[in-house]
């Protein structure tokens, strides 16, 4: 982990903030992974019919949305807003302005819970505010030091805000078939991002993890993954619309072309290294992921043996939870100045959630009740993002190892 520095360190004055303030990925990340527990028992409890509570945009509607822009886009943008201080050198969000964006992020969970008694423009727009804000904030330095390399990713946040804008529409017109639409379109965004960082610090992770040579990209082959990537975004989000007619086949070669591509990067970066580096294989697996779930992404548009539900729980579970939950852990340990290393507890908890990826995803084979493959599947991500809370808590909320 490049190590990120505080352009004032020199100079700490009494109004320091809080540690927990310092960098957006304290806050962002533990919230994040707590909110993540509590929405998906909240979930399995209305499902099993152990809790009956009425959540704007009804329950579907409200599991899809926070799994998405509860957890998965906050930590992205907690790991943005963090990674911006080293790439330019200035001072990140931080301090009170940091903290009044965690607190429109919280008050935005919070009104879900509330739609009889909240105007709904008041719960669109609390939720609604958070994506743009992010944005600007991560702009502010990239574009006062010209960093244009990683501009890139403001115009991502931004077609994110859009997207959620859209899913807010589909809640208040009762337009499932819409609110499918986008949640797979931000699915395959979010993948975007993940194909994109990996490629950038998954060969250095793996080569200073397991003390191995470096594996050189190859610049055809990186190129190739950014572009098929984009290019089945593309068109699987012209396929999903009513703008053009898209044969299902084309959209399968393109998912399958794209998967084979990623399966060639990956296989580049040498798994069978990283066996006993648990925040490495981790990242390996959670990339294999992105291969199996574009794969099936394609194989679902020809055939019914793959599910579209499988094909999205695969890139949701496989591939964005385990990267996720390895990613904060390596965050949080290299920008709090620990050594990036494991202990059994988080081992444990990248197997569970590898394992409530396998049971979502394939557990209708082996298992013929349905709500008890949900119930199995959430025991297992509780039990893995717990673990990370009951690790990282006290890192994340302390200060800086010395």
């Amino acid at each position: 982990m490049i190590k990120i520095t505080d352009p004032n360190d020199n100079s700490r004055a009494a109004n320091q903030p809080i540690a927990f303030l310092e960098f957006a990925f304290r806050p962002l990340f533990l919230f994040a992974a707590i909110f993540s527990m509590i929405s998906l028992l909240v979930w399995n409890g209305i499902l099993t019919g152990n809790l009956n509570i009425r959540l704007f945009g009804g329950s579907l509607w409200w599991h899809m949305h926070e799994m998405l822009f509860a957890f998965a886009t906050t930590v992205i943008v907690g790991f943005l807003l963090t990674a911006v201080q080293n790439w330019s050198g200035v001072r990140s969000l931080h301090g009170k302005g940091l903290g009044a964006l965690v607190t429109l992020w919280v008050l935005a969970r919070i009104a879900f819970f509330f739609p009889d008694q909240l105007p709904h423009s008041l719960i669109v727009t609390l939720d609604a505010l958070f994506l743009p804000l992010s944005a600007l904030a991560l702009a502010i330095p990239i574009i006062k030091t010209k960093l244009w390399r990683n501009l890139m990713f403001i115009p991502i946040l931004l077609i994110m805000a859009i997207t959620n804008l859209i899913t807010h529409y589909s809640a208040i017109t009762n337009n499932p078939i819409l609110m499918g639409q986008a949640a797979t379109f931000m699915v395959l965004l979010i993948t975007l991002v993940m194909c994109i960082m990996g490629g950038r610090v998954f060969p250095m992770f793996t080569a200073n993890g397991t003390k191995t040579p470096r594996v050189d990209a190859l610049p055809l082959l990186e190129k190739l993954s950014l572009i098929s990537i984009l290019l089945t975004i593309f068109i699987a989000a012209l396929a999903t619309s009513t703008l053009i007619d898209v044969p299902a086949l084309l959209v399968a070669v393109l998912f399958i072309t794209t998967s084979v591509i990623h399966a060639i990067r990956v296989f580049r970066w040498k798994f069978s290294v990283t066996l006993s580096t648990p925040l490495v294989w981790s990242l390996h697996i959670s990339y294999w992921c992105i291969v199996i779930g574009l794969l099936m992404f394609g194989l679902s548009q020809i055939t019914y043996l793959v599910s579209h539900s499988q094909a999205i729980h695969t890139l949701t579970i496989g591939a964005m939870a385990t990267m996720i939950l390895s990613m904060i852990s390596r965050v949080s340990l290299g920008h709090t100045g620990r050594m990036i290393a494991v202990g059994k507890t988080m081992s444990i908890a990248f197997i569970a959630i590898i394992l409530a990826f396998v049971v979502r995803v394939f557990g209708l084979y082996f298992i013929a009740n349905y709500s008890h493959v949900l119930t199995l599947t959430v025991a297992l991500w509780v039990i893995g993002f717990g673990c990370f809370v009951v690790v990282y808590t006290p890192v994340l909320l302390g200060p800086k190892a010395r």
